[in-house]
């Protein structure tokens, strides 16, 4: 497994060996010790699925306490990745990274704790799984705007092309009023 640090160097490109032969391929999606020795020493807790068909956008979402690092990957279809810096003492506090991972090219990305993460479908469907360091805690997720300003993702949308949103998406905050981390 190879990792490689983003522009926002807490984030990082995690790439399995993929091998492959006449059958198919394995690969070995996430080992400890590898990512230990390679430096995401990370201890998941939770897996989560899901299914999402193109124009869908799901983020920025963060938990201001029990704050989750999370591993992301699309099994199958592809989508825009991104992760948002919400560490106000940080010298890169507001600033995105964002990345294609797809089934195709079985990257992965890791998404420390102190930042918001959303991805945009940009195939017809996209199964995206993601292991979490902690578990799902409703009461302290919050929800940044999407198109936030200030932040300035370059979503790959059409142009005139509004994504499709949940209701929790659609109220999120602009990151200038949101609750972030010291």
């Amino acid at each position: 497994m190879k990792l490689e640090p983003l522009s926002i160097p807490d984030v990082l490109m995690v790439t399995p060996t993929v091998f492959g032969d006449d059958r198919g391929y394995f690969m070995e999606v996430w080992h400890q010790q590898k990512g230990a020795t390679a430096g995401l020493d990370a201890r998941f807790v939770q897996d989560n699925q899901s299914l999402s068909r193109i124009g869908t956008l799901r983020g920025l979402h963060y938990q201001v306490e029990q704050a989750q690092g999370k591993l992301v990957r699309a099994i199958s279809g592809e989508i825009f990745d991104v992760a948002v810096d919400v560490r106000r003492s940080s010298p890169t506090f507001g600033r995105w990274v964002g990345t294609t991972l797809s089934g195709d090219n079985k990257a992965q990305l890791y998404v420390p704790p102190g930042f918001a993460h959303g991805f945009l479908v940009t195939s017809e469907t996209a199964v995206v799984e993601y292991k979490c360091t902690d578990f799902y805690a409703p009461q302290h997720e919050r929800s940044i705007l999407w198109n936030d300003p200030e932040i300035g993702i370059a979503w790959p949308l059409p142009p005139g092309v509004a994504p499709i949103l949940s209701a929790k998406d659609l109220a999120g905050k602009p990151l200038s009023q949101a609750e972030v981390f010291p």
